[in-house]
């Protein structure tokens, strides 16, 4: 990856296109710091669809182990359902096992 100034990029525009065209990435900085960043056609996108990808296989892998947890039936939970299943008798799940659930969601958004 090549870095430049703006001064030197603003010299020689034409060229940092032709290079970021051919494939390289560009960094432009202002005092030292980075301000912008060339990249080729098409680089955000493979970079985007990656991402995309390895979170449709997490979603795969939850939905697999929640097809392999049985659920609890109306007349009581499964012998083996997961921890915070309802006691027998009743559907659905504790309120316990929900607030653990929801806490975890909010986690999870809260680190992005």
């Amino acid at each position: 990856m090549a870095m430049m100034t703006i001064s030197e990029a603003r010299a020689a525009l034409p060229e940092v296109l032709d290079r970021v065209a051919g494939g390289e990435e560009v960094t432009i900085t202002r005092h030292g710091r980075p301000v912008a960043r060339g990249d080729p056609p098409g680089h955000l996108v493979s970079r985007r669809v990656a991402g995309a990808l390895d979170d449709a296989e997490r979603i795969h892998e939850l939905l697999s182990e929640a097809a392999a947890t049985p659920l609890p039936t109306e007349t009581g939970a499964a012998e083996t359902g997961p921890a915070g299943a309802s006691p027998p008798g009743e559907a659905g799940l504790t309120a316990e096992r929900a607030e653990e659930l929801i806490a975890a969601i909010r986690a999870g958004r809260d680190a992005r």
